[in-house]
């Protein structure tokens, strides 16, 4: 991955670089492969995590129907 560094700007590169290691998942699986994760504990995990996908699709669908209202936004 290559990030252009615009007048000697590292600080606005770093940012650049961090966001697009985000973006595509790199930090998550660095964690991830930090140590070895049994087959029993990895399959449960994602299992979880489709779980929580497939709310969280269900949650935005019943919002995009009107069934559900959406979050009211805090003033600060």
């Amino acid at each position: 991955m290559q990030v252009e560094v615009r007048d000697n700007n590292v600080d606005q590169a770093l940012r650049i670089l961090k966001k697009k290691l985000q973006r595509e998942g790199i930090f998550r699986e660095m964690r991830l492969r930090e140590a070895f994760e049994k087959p029993s504990i990895k399959k449960a995990r994602e299992k979880a995590e489709a779980v929580s996908r497939q709310r969280k699709l269900a949650r935005k669908q019943m919002q995009r129907d009107g069934l559900r209202p959406s979050k009211p936004k805090k003033n600060a």
